[in-house]
């Protein structure tokens, strides 16, 4: 059972009251809202009208509201059980802009459906796949889900897009009311204040674009005529395949679940305060929810989905993940999607508000992603395994041109940083885990070798394994031990063979020397034995390698001693 960290207001398991979930749905509803942007860009793409992308838009928002419920169920194998929203994926909008121009929206439509099919099928043996995804490959995908936001982020900040590349003063005061309010709440409030912490800042970053006139008469006739209630057109509604257009959404789908891999990890880490490594059993179930949503937006004539890394950074910053949310914020999205009036007020979002959020959240996922990395230890190998993809997945946003002529059927995959880096961190774990021996040989010689041999042993192997620090340290405290008890009281007649090894959940030691047995009391010597017993320093080693393993085992055979050491990892 997942114990609960002291900055969650409300765990993955709260009930808050409905007010309060309502009021945090609808927060997370303003973040999924900047997603809406992908499906106006591909009816854009191919000359379609403003119906077009209005059914696209109320589609889209169907699909995502479907989609963050089915992941929070966690029932028959369906859902992580967490609060991880769903949106436009951005790992589709390349493939789905090909798609578009291909055939139109039916073809998008199909196609979209497919490759969620294909997830579907992935998610059977995702669990499976343990060994592709270690704690610095999920790391470095959940920095990067951050990361890959910022090109959008930091322009909207600023009030810049490709039409407007000037800055003017109120758009940088509005930027600076909203995002100074969310920080400001977040660090200094006391309470549940925090758990409002964007939608306050929101309220005052549209109450200051009014003032200072980023929203004016025109935004509010686009409300005014917008209808209160709509139903789809049936005559968008179509689908059709093109093989031709197999392989990008293939990509585009990988890309996509590789997010789905760090959102979920993220969503475990946060949820766990002794969260040790990714639960590949229950990703599967994730990725599978993530699918049904991707079939559920083809059907419906919407986006591919994807899980939105930005609302499980907004839920770090606000310290509520409660799983009820989700089905707050799915409720409001499907309720949103046949009321176009309400919808307007997210569709109006300044630049600068819309930008304030993304850095508010998109800071949380950043700093998750390399605590995630960091939990392990890291030999030169598995840094660059995390600085190679990094920087080229970087290089995708800072020196856009270097990928200018790539094929077009792998363009999916240099579309953006994060898929980019994704790709890269998994072909290169694969690479990297040749020549990694899980079982390693010390020899100590009693006067010869000392503290050092151990330690240094240790530690180069925990890096090149990626173990955790604390497991590798206790092992370290547990040998050194051992080796000062036998050799210090004479009890080894030679040297001392160490085997060493190592799986994702277990480090398992053997110590074996010709002797005399090791005393390991369950009991801990007095003050008196220790200053009248010199025999007593070595019961008290004894009893501190009890104290450092999880278990020991000690049996002796034709006057060979072995000790066996267990650490959970």
């Amino acid at each position: 059972m997942p114990k609960k960290p002291p900055e969650l207001t409300y765990g993955v398991d709260d009930d808050p009251p409905f007010a309060t979930n309502f009021l945090l749905g609808l927060q997370h509803v303003f973040i999924i809202s900047i997603s809406l942007i992908f499906p106006v860009v591909v009816v854009r793409s191919f000359g379609g009208t403003p119906q077009q992308a209005e059914f696209m838009v109320s589609m889209s928002m169907l699909a995502a509201g479907v989609g963050t419920m089915l992941q929070a169920l966690n029932r028959k194998g369906m859902g992580s059980g967490y609060l991880c929203p769903s949106v436009c994926g951005p790992s589709y909008l390349s493939a789905s802009l090909m798609a578009a121009n291909a055939g139109g929206l039916h073809v998008l439509f199909g196609m979209t459906s497919l490759a969620g099919l294909f997830e579907v099928f992935l998610s059977r043996f995702m669990h499976r796949l343990r060994v592709l995804f270690p704690p610095e490959v999920t790391g470095l995908v959940v920095a990067m889900v951050g990361i890959t936001v910022i090109p959008v982020a930091l322009p909207n900040l600023v009030g810049r897009d490709a039409t407007d590349t000037i800055t003017e003063l109120p758009e940088l005061v509005v930027a600076l009311v909203t995002l100074g309010t969310m920080v400001g709440i977040s660090v200094w409030s006391r309470g549940k204040m925090r758990l409002y912490s964007v939608l306050v800042g929101m309220t005052f970053g549209y109450l200051a674009s009014i003032a200072l006139g980023l929203l004016n008469i025109s935004h509010l006739d686009l409300f005014s005529e917008a209808p209160l209630v709509a139903f789809p057109e049936l005559d968008y509604f179509g689908w059709s395949v093109d093989l031709a257009l197999l392989l990008p959404f293939l990509i585009a789908v990988t890309c996509s679940t590789l997010k789905t891999v760090g959102d979920i990890t993220t969503c475990q880490k946060i949820n766990d305060v002794d969260w040790k490594r990714t639960d590949m059993k229950n990703v599967s179930q994730g990725i599978l929810a993530d699918g049904m949503s991707d079939v559920v937006g083809g059907l419906l004539g919407g986006l591919g989905q994807s899980t939105s890394s930005s609302n499980v950074g907004l839920s770090i910053g606000t310290g509520a993940t409660s799983r009820k949310t989700a089905f707050a914020i799915g409720g409001l999205l499907v309720f949103l999607a046949f009321l176009p009036k309400l919808a307007m007020v997210f569709v109006v979002m300044p630049k600068p508000v819309m930008g304030a959020t993304l850095i508010y959240a998109v800071s949380f996922m950043i700093i998750a992603g390399f605590q995630i990395i960091m939990s392990r230890m890291l030999d030169a190998r598995r840094t660059f395994l995390v600085g190679i993809p990094l920087i080229m997945g970087l290089s995708v946003d800072a020196l856009p041109e270097l990928y200018e002529n790539v094929p077009s059927l792998l363009q999916p995959i240099f579309s953006s940083s994060l898929s980019l880096a994704a790709v890269l961190v998994v072909l290169l774990n694969l690479i990297f885990r040749i020549g990694i021996a899980k079982r390693q040989r010390l020899v100590l010689k009693p006067g010869v070798d000392d503290a050092d041999s151990i330690f240094n042993f240790m530690e180069k192997q925990g890096a090149a394994w990626g173990a955790r620090k604390e497991v590798i340290y206790r092992a370290i405290s547990a040998l050194h031990e051992l080796y000062e008890a036998v050799t210090g009281s004479n009890l080894a007649e030679g040297d001392i063979e160490v085997d060493v090894s190592f799986d994702e959940f277990n480090l398992d030691v053997e110590a074996r020397y010709k002797g005399v047995p090791l005393d390991l009391p369950s009991t801990r010597p007095s003050e008196e034995d220790l200053l009248r017993d010199d025999r007593a320093a070595i019961s008290l080693s004894g009893f501190m390698i009890k104290r450092y393993a999880n278990s020991v085992k000690l049996d002796t055979k034709d006057g060979m001693c072995r000790v066996r050491l267990h650490f959970d990892h």
